[in-house]
């Protein structure tokens, strides 16, 4: 921002147009933010607070006044003690920056940019709280060294040295400057107020290209400029007071510079309270508008449509102002009328799709094409209003839509807030993709068929509800389920009968020992058997390093394509998703039993699944799979007439029911309101958790 708008003449009193100009470069130039966003408002409430007492009631005395007792709660005390860890040497710089200018008495506009420099990787607001948090600091300081120097014994020495009572002996000269020095202080915590509340607008209610407060946003870094500058002046103020003469204390240059800061803030002040008073009056009218279209949407897909217009305006862009589709055969934008009389499937994602996730959708969406040309993908990307859209942003996108050969929105910001929250609440989308099957007329045919896609791929086409049910109906507790059809090798080993072990984990001692404890017990008991490392779900990283070192060891059959792995676990979780779906995840069968078992087992540790052929025996957690591998002498009698895979699934559970296991199942996207034990059958507990896996980019392998 080069100008402001408001009050010209009197606000540039203090420096010329171009002097101005130049400065506000300087200041934009200073502005490099990081990306990372402090919450700062518990420091600013503790600042507001010592401030407010430091307060002087100078009509009565020159002691501040004494106000209620300080208090915090345990939780805000913790995050402001989390908050200063970060930040108390910034704070601290700050502090000796505004030292530094009133002892030596430097020129206050070097003093802020050189303060604006320390704060460049932080935000507006963050840079306010910052600086006033390092003045509260020097000006609290001063005035509790006031309150308790003629009663406390260390106090009055620390008084004397700094010349307190010198100072307070001319109170009644000090009266004029403490007014105007506590006005300014009250203006430059108003100011930051306004800023804070800037922030919050652009960030959750209303987009930052709305005139309103786009006009109000340009002018924060001027006003972030002159708070900072009068919190300069403040801190030289107060340590003048002490350090200097009567003479010092008399003069009217530092009061008139006190009044014409506080002026110059004021001005501008009042002019964020009236833009904020507007943005809230426009975000109020949002609101309800906002309200009201969410309201209709969802009448909107139960109701009887003769075509699928209406309902895909809705969802994708509802104006005739615009061509918002991207064509991705021809790469040409066209009108939402191509859809017309189409069973329509909705991909709705964020920008993070991933390539295996593409790869698959492309080849059904190719297959699709064998079987009818009726049906028609798009892409709706799912992208917060909130969240600021940069280039790299924009990149993403490109990249994205570049490679999908469906129809795609022209660009995420015409997916309106309403869809992105009846999208979220209503069809359940958290961060991985869903596809919303639509039929000519718009009806809903399926809510979600990605788990379809991932299950069973082209076969489930149409991709509707009643398909996936009956799939189910044919669907058996096989190997052949969890182990797609395109390894050849594992395909080889059933159609021979053998046995094999599926295994997972990233602990290596427990791959280790398990691998060559089963490899030995085979070999004694005479059977043919193979062993495959599927890893985790999560963990790429763990789970590539793992990879390696069974390879280097031959320990047993790795996948070598990193995305057969990932489309296990992504199968094995749609499978109970599907359920869910369907409002069956709890039926007494063995594939949900067993399916609830295995992600469970996913979880912590090592587990293995035990099969002959297609046919599954057992499978077990690490804990109680390895040592019945341990103890083959105790059931190795069993072998020759029961079977191995019989006596080892006898001793297993032996073991298991002496050592019972806590089951877990997490939820990133569909949350069922209950859920059954694979185990014990009883409803398990529902508990929030936050965790990190540290893998939210992708590793390399998979990309």
């Amino acid at each position: 921002m080069a100008t402001m708008t408001i009050n010209k003449g009197r606000v540039r009193s203090m420096m010329t147009m171009s002097d101005e100009d130049l400065m506000m470069k300087q200041v934009e130039e200073a502005h490099a933010p990081d990306g990372h966003e402090f919450e700062v408002e518990p420091l600013l409430h503790l600042v507001e607070d010592i401030l407010d007492r430091a307060t002087l009631n100078v009509d009565t005395d020159v002691t501040p006044m004494f106000t209620a007792a300080y208090m915090v709660d345990e939780t805000v005390e913790a995050s402001i003690t989390t908050l200063l860890d970060a930040l108390s040497y910034t704070i601290s710089r700050i502090s000796g920056k505004l030292s530094e200018k009133a002892l030596t008495g430097g020129e206050a506009h070097e003093t802020t940019l050189s303060i604006l420099n320390m704060l460049a990787p932080f935000s507006w607001h963050a840079k306010l709280v910052l600086t006033l948090a390092a003045f509260a600091f020097n000006y609290g300081e001063f005035w509790l060294l006031n309150q308790v120097y003629s009663f406390n014994q260390l106090a009055k020495p620390m008084a004397i040295l700094k010349q307190l009572p010198v100072t307070m002996e001319h109170s009644g000269a000090l009266k004029s400057r403490l007014d105007k020095l506590n006005s300014l202080i009250q203006t430059m915590l108003e100011a930051t107020g306004f800023v804070d509340e800037l922030r919050i607008l652009s960030s959750a209610y209303i987009p930052s290209e709305v005139p309103e407060l786009s006009a109000a946003m340009a002018h924060v870094p001027y006003v972030v400029y002159w708070t900072i500058r009068s919190a300069v002046s403040c801190a030289s103020q107060v340590t003048n007071l002490t350090s200097f003469s009567h003479e010092y204390i008399t003069s009217k240059t530092e009061a008139w510079e006190l009044s014409t800061l506080d002026h110059r803030l004021k001005t501008v002040k009042e002019y964020l309270r009236e833009r904020c008073i507007t943005c809230h009056r426009l975000v109020s009218v949002e609101k309800e508008q906002h309200d009201k279209a969410y309201q209709t949407l969802p009448n909107h897909l139960k109701a009887i449509h003769i075509d699928n217009m209406k309902i895909l305006k809705s969802l994708i862009y509802p104006k005739d102002d615009i061509l918002p589709l991207v064509d991705g055969t021809t790469k040409t934008r066209v009108d939402i009328e191509v859809l017309r009389g189409k069973n329509v499937w909705l991909l709705i994602s964020g920008l993070d799709i991933s390539q295996h996730e593409l790869s698959i959708l492309k080849q059904i969406h190719s297959e699709s094409k064998l079987h009818a040309t009726t049906h028609e993908m798009v892409w709706i990307p799912v992208v917060d209003h909130s969240v600021k859209w940069t280039k790299g942003k924009q990149k993403q996108f490109d990249d994205q839509q570049s490679m999908m050969p469906w129809y795609t929105v022209l660009h995420p910001r015409l997916v309106s807030k309403v869809v992105i929250q009846f999208v979220k609440e209503m069809l359940h989308f958290r961060n991985k993709p869903i596809l919303v099957v639509l039929d000519p007329q718009g009806k809903v045919l399926c809510p979600n068929a990605i788990h379809m896609m991932w299950i069973w791929g082209s076969i489930a086409f149409p991709f509707t509800t009643p398909r996936e049910e009956a799939l189910w109906k044919e669907e058996t507790w096989t190997l052949e389920l969890l182990v797609t059809g395109n390894d050849q090798k594992i395909l080889n080993w059933i159609r021979d009968g053998k046995y094999i072990f599926l295994y997972g984990g990233n602990d290596i001692e427990w791959i280790r020992t398990f691998t060559k404890s089963a490899r030995q017990v085979a070999l004694t008991a005479r059977i043919p058997l193979e062993m495959v490392y599927v890893g985790k779900s999560s963990k790429w990283e763990q789970v590539q390093r793992m990879t390696a070192i069974i390879n280097n060891e031959k320990l047993s059959y790795t996948w070598q394509d990193p995305t057969m792995m990932w489309l296990f676990w992504t199968r094995l979780e749609s499978m109970l998703f599907s359920k869910i779906q369907l409002r069956k995840a709890d039926e007494h069968n063995p594939v949900m039993q067993q399916i609830k078992r295995l992600l469970s087992f996913n979880k912590a540790g090592g587990w293995a699944m035990l099969s002959r052929g297609s046919s599954i025996k057992m499978n077990g957690h690490g804990t109680t799979v390895l040592p019945a591998l341990l103890e083959y002498d105790l059931w190795k009698e069993n072998v020759m007439t029961k079977g191995y895979d019989v006596a080892f699934k006898e001793h297993h559970d032996r073991i298991q029911d002496l050592m019972p296991l806590c089951f877990q199942l997490d939820f990133q996207s569909t949350v069922p309101e209950s859920i059954r034990c694979p185990e014990c059958h009883s409803l398990m507990k529902e508990l929030a958790t936050f965790f990190c896996c540290h893998d939210d980019v992708v590793p390399s392998i998979y990309e």
